[in-house]
Order: structure tokens, then sequence, then C-alpha cells
């Protein structure tokens, strides 16, 4: 037996004596680039490529492995491909799960996106699950295989390519309805002419879904690191005042309230975001601002509103939101008689 294809051998049976190392180091790879993300663009490349050449192999693995055999003389055994994209799996689902969790906004839609990475992240350390319920259904093994890396595009996007949000998600959108056709394809064969109709339906459906769906996934890439509605700011120091949680309407007409936010990005990305007031639910104010990506800390920013409809009591929110909609995080402040 060759020298690598004995290392290879026994780098596999360890990690299958030890199943839950790819798992860990996913993790901490995930928080150590969540940590240093304007530095982990490299690490970040990786991953999201190797996960669109793993996607290749899945929906051509019969004709591939017929190709290495002919060619190298050798046929790479079955199950040996399958820990192999397991692996994949759990490198990439914990490495995007520090990016999301930490950007959810958890009294929101964004809790069920989050949620079904984090299921889908313990589906791939539990084999039970992965193997005799998952890669039997094929459809929505490779379903799955589409989610994650529809999560690693959106983490990996803007930290390569410096792409805003907005552009980072139609993007990633984009491949993951184009990857989904294997998986329609194989519930809905093609065998007349007007399934093909259906299978094109199917697409502009996950397409048009996954576009609706946009306030449901969190900004990977975009977090709040301070925040505060005030009664002021020191424009010189660009830090805010007092937060303030409840005031009268006839401190807020005096006053005016600033929304201040400090939103981290990485090091070279230009967004564009806005800070949306609303009332009982209903859009008051829609404000936009220019961020710019690099600072530890957070690039700092606020609106300061003065204006107030004539009945001011009630329930406000300013929603910090992309340009897509997406929401960054939400600040709350109640205004009283």
């Amino acid at each position: 037996m060759p020298r690598w294809k004995h290392y290879t051998t026994q780098i596999i049976e360890l990690i299958k004596r030890y199943p839950g190392v790819v798992a860990v180091f996913g993790f901490i790879s995930g928080v150590a680039s969540f940590l240093l993300v304007d530095r982990q663009a490299g690490l970040a490349k990786v991953i999201a490529t190797v996960m669109l050449i793993s996607w290749v192999w899945l929906t051509l693995e019969n004709i591939l492995r017929e190709r290495i055999l002919r060619r190298f003389g050798f046929e790479i055994p079955a199950p040996v491909l399958r820990y192999a994209t397991q692996m994949i799996h759990q490198e990439s689902l914990f490495f995007v799960l520090p990016f999301f969790f930490i950007t959810t906004t958890w009294n929101s839609g964004q809790l069920l996106f989050s949620g079904l990475l984090a299921i889908a992240a313990l589906i791939s350390i539990t084999d039970p699950l992965y193997y005799k319920w998952l890669a039997r259904r094929r459809w929505l093994y490779l379903g799955y295989h589409t989610l994650t890396l529809f999560a690693v595009l959106l983490t990996a996007l803007p930290i390569i390519f410096k792409l805003t949000t907005t552009q980072s998600y139609q993007l990633a959108l984009a491949i993951a309805v184009v990857l989904s056709f294997p998986s329609l394809f194989s519930i809905v064969p093609m065998r007349r002419w007007w399934r093909a109709l259906i299978l094109v339906g199917l697409l502009v459906a996950i397409g048009a879904g996954g576009w609706l769906g946009r306030v449901w996934v969190p900004p990977a890439t975009l977090w709040l690191t301070e925040f505060a509605v005030t009664g002021h700011v020191d424009n010189r120091n660009r830090t805010p005042g007092e937060s303030i949680e409840v005031l009268t309407s006839t401190q807020l007409r005096s006053l005016g309230l600033y929304a201040y936010t400090a939103i981290s990005a990485p090091r070279g990305l230009d967004e564009r975001i806005y800070h949306v007031w609303t009332l009982n639910g209903r859009e008051i104010d829609r404000i936009a601002l220019n961020i710019h990506g690099g600072r530890k800390e957070g690039y700092r920013a606020w609106t300061h509103k003065l204006n107030f409809p004539a009945s001011a009591t009630g329930h406000w929110q300013v929603q910090v939101l992309t340009e897509a909609g997406q929401m960054i995080g939400v600040l709350r402040f109640d205004v009283v008689d």
C-alpha cells in the first residue's frame, strides 16, 4: 500500500474514534475567525471552495469515481467519501455558527434560521441521524449540503470579496437555487414535458421564498458592538450620553433623541444601513447611514430625530437594517404621558 494511502487510512480511523474532534475544531476556528474577522479571509475562502468542490463531487459522484478508477487504477470506497463529506459539513456548520449566533436578533424571525443551522450542526455529529436518516434520502442530503453552502457563502463573501450584505445574499441565494436543481430533479424526474415546467416553477419558488425570507436571515458579518437611545452625543469623542429607556412626551419634544450604534464589519467593507424609527409597529422615519468596516470597536454612527408625531406615546423601536432589510439589531424605548 502506498504511504499516502496508509496515512490517510490512519487519519480517518483516528477521526472515527474521536468523532467530536472535527466539530470542536470547526467551532474553535469559527470563534477565532469571528474575533479576527478582518484577518481570516483565507480560512473562509478555503472552506467555501471546499464546499463548492464537495457539492460537485456529490452530484457527479458515480461518474468521478469511475474516471478515477480508469485513470489511476484504484477505487475510492463510498464510505470514505461519505465520511469526508460529513467532516466538511461539521467543519463548515460549526465554523459559521458563532457568526450567526452573535448576529441573530433572538426575539425575531431570525431565530428560525439560526435554529435550523444549529439543528443541522447537531445532525452532522450524530451518526445515526446523519447516515441512517439524512444520507439515505438523496434529495434531502443535497438540500442539507446546499443549506450549509448557503450559510458559508453568507459568511465568506463579505470577508473575501468585500461584497455588501445585500450583494452577498443575492449571490449566495442564486448559487443555492442553481445547486438545488439536482435535489428537485430527483423528486420530479423530467419524464414528461409538463414536469419540466413544474421543476422550473419550484426553482422560481425557492428563489422567491429565499428573497422574501431574507428578513429572517441574520447578516453574518455585521453586528452591534455598542448602542444607545440618548439625549445627546459627544461629537468630538463620538460617544453617546446616558441611555434612555423611558421618557415623557415633553422631554421627547424638547430634547429630541439620538439613536447611536457602533457596528462591527470586516475590514474594507462599505455598507449602507438604515435606522428605521417605528411607533407601535408603524414606520415613522427611515434614515440612511454609510458605514465602513475594519474598526475593532465598530463603526460609530448615529441619527438625530427632532420631528415626532402629534401623539408620540407608546412603544418605540429603532430597527437597524441592511439595504436588503436584514436586521442587525433593535433599540427600544417608551414614551409616556
